[in-house]
């Protein structure tokens, strides 16, 4: 078995001043080692980082290829140890260079879906599966919607329907309510201002069309999500987060936690911040940290950062709704300029048409 060495390439100052040798990766005796210029040293680093894999792990190296790799090393050294001064170790580094792609091609490479590993295992029958490309879904939207988006809001919504469309061909997704009120909150919150209100519903609807899940159901289990958090507190959203109890937030919490590949997404974790809203607590890093990372045993990371998203979102649709409501102001009173005009006009057309009908009246007379 290939043992892994504490410091194949540095020694105790950095980059050891002495030749790097063969022998650090090869189980080659002493007597057969041969050292290699330290020029070399980036093409030995790809050794020492599959030395530092799992023994399980499907792309580590096999002892025979850094063998085979060694002694036709050794054999180039003592054949090419008179010219070397003139072509210089560009040469040996190319050759050695195209032997490693040679060796990792031919041992490390495996059919997709096939490898000894429990992710393998579990999606591999999902390899070649006929997945919906993200011009499938805006397909499917289009012709859902009908009509066209208000330019304000078009690539707000047309980015909404791609990254939806990602995250749920993810093999590792699962659906659960609190997805749904992410969902829901995202609909909620970016349409909320939208010209027509008939429209966005519509672009919701469509929007859940585009993702392949039934809008009715959507709103059903994010009202059951809120109906829960109705009089509960944030201790009581930490304990069902943390599988404890029962309820819609403590069975997804248990199944989440069950699943070592379980997927988190952005509209999960703003699910979760309107959660922390409907229960009294401020949206902070610090708050997703703890709901996630310490109540839920998950990665914290990218909900934090979803969050901080999420709030510059939020500035941005403050911002044009500001602006549509100028835009309404303006027009209104663009609007009353035209019709005083109008009456202004209609005053002064029938003062002419009773000068006329005065004139007329005293000429016969």
């Amino acid at each position: 078995m290939l043992r892994r060495p504490s410091s194949p390439l540095a020694g105790s100052q950095g980059y050891s001043s002495q030749p790097l040798s063969l022998s650090l990766l090869s189980p080659l005796p002493p007597s057969q080692r041969t050292h290699i210029n330290p020029q070399v040293h980036m093409q030995l680093s790809l050794f020492s980082l599959l030395c530092l894999l799992p023994a399980s792990s499907p792309f580590l190296l096999q002892p025979s290829t850094f063998s085979t790799i060694s002694t036709r090393s050794s054999a180039r050294s003592s054949t090419r140890s008179s010219t070397r001064s003139s072509t210089g170790s560009s040469t040996l580094s190319a050759e050695l260079t195209e032997e490693l792609k040679s060796a990792i091609n031919a041992e490390s490479i495996i059919p997709a879906g096939t490898a000894d590993h429990p992710f393998a295992k579990r999606f591999g029958h999902l390899v070649n599966a006929d997945i919906p490309t993200v011009s499938d879904a805006m397909k499917l939207f289009s012709d859902q919607v009908a009509f066209p988006i208000s330019p304000l809001f078009r690539n707000s919504v047309t980015d909404l329907v791609a990254t939806t469309h990602l995250t749920i061909v993810d093999a590792r997704f699962t659906y659960d309510p609190i997805w749904a009120l992410g969902f829901m909150s995202v609909s909620d919150k970016l349409l909320g201002s939208y010209p027509d209100a008939g429209g966005a519903e519509k672009i919701t609807e469509a929007l859940a069309v585009s993702s392949r899940m039934d809008y009715a159901k959507l709103k059903a289990d994010a009202d059951i999500v809120k109906a829960w958090l109705k009089g509960k507190s944030e201790a009581d959203v930490k304990m069902a987060l943390k599988g404890e109890g029962t309820g819609p937030v403590a069975d997804i919490a248990k199944a989440a936690k069950a699943d070592e590949f379980w997927l988190y997404s952005r509209f999960f974790g703003i699910g979760l911040i309107t959660a922390m809203e409907e229960v009294g607590v401020e949206p902070s890093p610090e708050a997703m940290e703890s709901w996630i990372g310490d109540a839920m045993g998950k990665m914290s990371l990218k909900s934090v950062t979803d969050l901080g998203s999420w709030n510059e979102m939020l500035t941005k649709l403050n911002m044009m709704s500001t602006l549509m409501k100028e835009i309404e102001i303006r027009e209104k009173k663009k609007m009353a300029e035209r019709l005083e005009d109008k009456a202004k006009a209609a005053m002064k057309r029938q003062e002419r048409e009773e000068k006329s009908m005065k004139l007329v009246d005293d000429n016969t007379n």
